[in-house]
């Protein structure tokens, strides 16, 4: 069936599916939104109410560093208060992967040519079958392998794909099918041509991200140019807003990128008329007009509001939308568009 709106249809790449924890990723799964704490994971209490701001603000998925044994051996009671699955991050010490599979991580961040031998690998995997783990290949233009970067003589597209299929063969090697994999810069242009060489590449579900991309409002711009590029090209299962923030805010920046393009709806899209000199009211204190206001309904203007009772009107039309959407009367953005909510 043809789309009401083409000129609004993103075809999203094919992928397959896996599991992280109960969320699914690939296939025709929603795009998840990924976050990852900045608190020590060793203080407990600490980073589980920063997972509790996180899973407020909509978190699909909250990544929590294991640097030190201190780390995995406070994961289990922060696994256990989270209500969303928890990622694990993993550097170089194979042993903090073993640990965090066993203290209940949904998966690990982990390259796995970075762990050591082939047998360090095989541990690795065991633990993450034997726990139902998925494993995110992550790869960082910031940290070639030097071999690579001999290669091409720098960081390049090419370069980081053939870094993605190195550490993806050595999963495979190992019968383990059950990945997701990134391939990270802060260069725009870099990261976009990386996951695009990748797409064609794999059949894998992809993570998104722009890495070390800035503070909230430079950040935000640069991860939005990025992710929102590729996603607009169907490419991308989940993303991470990588922002010198709090890690709320990089779930809020996150999901507006993805309500921008349609593909994910969380709350209300509010549209206001920019600030300029034909103005007849204070458009950033109010959002608001001088007496009367337009209400447009899908983008079309329907009805005339008074000042008097706005914010409950619109409230009680919400509501009401929210309601005919649950019961089915009515279809969500989201299934216009052909995407999961």
């Amino acid at each position: 069936m043809s789309s009401v709106r083409p000129w609004r249809d993103i075809a999203r790449r094919k992928s397959r599916q896996i599991m992280v924890g109960s969320v699914p990723v690939g296939g025709d799964a929603p795009i998840t939104v990924q976050t990852m704490t900045n608190t020590l994971t060793s203080d407990p209490v600490a980073t589980i109410n920063q997972i509790r701001r996180c899973e407020e603000a909509g978190a699909d998925i909250i990544r929590v560093s294991c640097p030190d044994v201190e780390s995995t051996t406070a994961l289990p009671k922060i696994v256990k208060a989270a209500r969303v699955p928890i990622v694990a991050d993993i550097h170089f010490h194979y042993k903090r992967a073993l640990e965090a599979a066993d203290a209940g991580a949904a998966c690990l961040r982990i390259n796995p040519g970075n762990i050591g031998s082939s047998e360090r690998v095989a541990e690795v995997v065991r633990a993450a079958k034997a726990n139902g783990c998925a494993i995110r290949i992550g790869v960082n233009a910031g940290s070639l392998e030097k071999d690579l970067l001999e290669k091409y003589g720098e960081p390049c597209p090419e370069a980081l794909v053939e870094s993605a299929l190195d550490h993806i063969k050595l999963l495979q090697d190992h019968d383990f099918h059950e990945y997701k994999v990134a391939v990270k810069a802060s260069d725009v242009f870099l990261a976009v041509g990386a996951y695009m060489g990748l797409a064609e590449a794999v059949d894998c579900p992809l993570h998104l991200g722009i890495t070390e991309a800035g503070g909230l409002i430079g950040g935000t711009v640069k991860s939005a140019i990025g992710i929102g590029n590729l996603l607009w090209a169907g490419i991308g299962d989940t993303i991470r807003v990588s922002l010198s923030a709090e890690p709320e805010e990089e779930v809020r920046v996150g999901y507006e990128i993805l309500k921008s393009l349609g593909l994910r709806t969380r709350g209300v899209r509010v549209v206001s008329c920019p600030s300029c000199a034909r103005q007849g009211f204070d458009v950033i204190r109010t959002v608001g007009g001088n007496g009367k206001h337009m209400v447009y309904l899908r983008g079309v203007t329907d009805h005339h509001v008074s000042d008097d009772g706005m914010i409950d009107h619109i409230v009680k039309l919400v509501e009401e939308k929210a309601a005919e959407i649950e019961a089915g009367t009515v279809a969500s953005m989201d299934s216009l568009h052909g995407k999961a909510a």
